[in-house]
């Protein structure tokens, strides 16, 4: 039988049954995590069953399970999914030979486990502990423990508390949530003003705290720098995408001066992505919102400033120098700028919607909206791979997804690893060719109106959340009278740019005799990168690649003789 502990510290589980690799890995687990974590044992799937569920009871937290491929009486992977069943949070890891790698390789793929790792996984250093660093911090990210110091309190369907709550998960900033419906604390620190108007409270480590704070507010009590610390700089990157945060890494690392300007959280639409499976070297995978800490940390080590949230209200030209001002009046000179500010999510336009915004009602969906969706019924709209991914997370809380697909089918935007997974996933429905017409709901989302068109009728369906992932636009209007841009408001770059019928010079504003470098908008020394750019492959390797990329040309603006 299992012993209640009395400690906190958060659970690794290692279910081996050959004796000498568990006690070898219980050894190692124990050497490197043991201050954090308590390392718990089991040699069978039988047995380590028991034990997740002994913890689960007392309210204990497991933040990794790892696995033998082939336990004594059952398969490693059925053990995993049984598992999960019952931590849906913890993270997966399958002990194998390197005889069984394709069967593990097909369970990432299947099953959507973490990590395989080939035993005996020695040296440690090299073959155990890297793995499960990524996971662990991971982790840490993901479940957001309950931890002595930063405090929300809130209701799920609050607009303004779904923006601090979105703004403090996005940043990597550890809190404690209590919602004024379910937790008792929560009461106890509102006292008698349970007034849901009033909310969000914010409650900071120092004491303070802050009632319905504006995002900036909120970083400047927890740290984040949102003013940039100098007047001038080699590169301003405007954006935090996965293509601004390239760029910062690259051009930091080569010796420019980097600032790096987001409006909102590093890692931008990115970063809210559940899970990418198809981005190089991460064969299990990685969230969003791991990239964009992993890139962080890079460019930080490089010495770019990160300012957010903060706001480019436009771009200024001045001989060789430019000009980025701030929504604060602020102005940065430079030598040259990088438009990285990739899209935002298209709104949808039906009647009742716009009220319930933020109130179970919206667009992409971060890991912290998937915690309030346990055992509901949740509604995706969108048939490309953001959505798909997000149906895949999300079905691991939720009841029942069902994605709302305008298309004839999924294979018309989707990739074929998803659409599998889709497909070999109960718990998720699909419906083609259906479109919301109509939502309703007073304080929150109620209920939802579709349209079947191959039924030719419309149906009326409970629910709660709505997730909304129906294409991007770039929103470059604030750009007009400074770049070339597409209908659309993609900005022209190097051979893309339009050039004059009759002449077949670039436009007016290139005064240049050398041509645009590629990534070079039709303003000299303003550079473009990622989403924004017109042409350009909407996937997050294209936007690391050009925002890698810009910099090798920045630099040969910066030595050409021509500005």
């Amino acid at each position: 039988m299992r012993q209640k502990e009395t400690m906190a510290k958060p659970v690794l589980l290692l279910v081996e049954s050959n004796e000498e690799v568990l006690k070898q890995i219980q050894r190692d687990l124990e050497r490197r995590y043991g201050r954090r974590y308590r390392v718990r044992a089991a040699t069978s799937g039988r047995e380590g069953l028991e034990e997740l569920r002994g913890l689960k009871e007392d309210d204990d937290l497991v933040a990794l399970v790892l696995a033998d491929y082939q336990l004594p009486d059952m398969s490693g992977i059925e053990f995993l999914a049984q598992a999960t069943a019952i931590y849906p949070q913890v993270k997966r890891g399958l002990l194998t030979t390197f005889s069984n790698t394709d069967d593990a390789i097909a369970a990432i793929k299947e099953l959507q486990i973490d990590d395989y790792l080939v035993k005996p996984c020695q040296p440690a250093e090299q073959n155990l502990y890297p793995a499960l660093n990524d996971l662990l911090t991971d982790w840490e990210v993901r479940s957001r423990p309950p931890v002595e110091g930063l405090r929300v309190v809130g209701s799920r369907f609050s607009p303004e508390a779904h923006q601090t709550r979105d703004f403090l998960t996005r940043n990597c900033v550890p809190f404690q949530w209590l919602d004024v419906e379910r937790d008792e604390e929560a009461r106890r620190l509102l006292g008698g003003n349970a007034d849901k108007h009033s909310l969000p409270l914010v409650l900071f480590p120092d004491g303070t705290q802050l009632t319905q704070p504006t995002n900036a507010e909120i970083a400047q009590k927890i740290g984040l720098k949102i003013r940039p610390e100098a007047d001038f700089y080699d590169l301003v990157i405007v954006g935090g995408g996965p293509s601004g945060l390239a760029a910062a890494v690259y051009g930091a690392s080569e010796g420019l001066r980097t600032v790096m300007v987001e409006r909102h959280a590093p890692g931008g639409q990115a970063g809210l992505s559940s899970m990418i499976e198809n981005y190089l070297g991460f064969p299990a995978g990685l969230s969003g919102a791991d990239l964009a800490r992993r890139a962080v940390a890079q460019a930080k080590k490089f010495k770019v400033e990160i300012v957010t949230p903060q706001v480019v209200t436009g771009v200024t030209v001045d001989g060789s120098s430019r000009g980025v001002k701030l929504s604060d009046d602020t102005e940065l000179n430079c030598h040259v700028v990088l438009l990285a500010t990739g899209v935002q999510w298209r709104r949808l336009d039906v009647p009742g919607i716009d009220g319930l915004v933020g109130a179970g009602v919206y667009y992409g969906g971060t890991v912290a909206e998937a915690f309030f969706c346990r055992g509901e019924d949740i509604y995706i709209v969108g048939g490309a791979n953001s959505a798909g991914q997000a149906a895949v997370y999300f079905s691991r809380y939720a009841r029942t997804v069902t994605m709302l697909v305008r298309g004839e089918s999924l294979s018309e935007s989707m990739s074929r690893y998803l659409i599998d997974q889709i497909e070999a996933t109960k718990n998720i429905k699909v419906r083609l060719r259906t479109t919301v017409v109509e939502v309703h709901g007073q304080e929150h989302l109620e209920s939802i109106t579709i349209f079947d068109a191959a039924k030719n009728e419309k149906e009326t369906v409970s629910a709660t959340s709505l997730f909304i992932f129906i294409g991007a636009l770039p929103h470059t209007e604030w750009l007009e009278s400074v770049v070339e841009r597409d209908a659309h408001g993609f900005i022209f770059s190097g051979p893309d740019l339009p050039r004059d019928e009759s002449s077949g010079h670039f436009p007016k504003r290139w005064t240049l005799d050398r041509d645009p470098f590629w990534l070079e908008s039709s303003q000299p020394g303003v550079f473009v990168a990622g989403d924004v750019r017109h042409g350009s492959v909407k996937r997050v390797a294209a936007g690391v690649g050009e925002g890698a990329t810009a910099v090798q040309f920045i630099h040969q603006y910066l030595g050409s003789g021509e500005r």
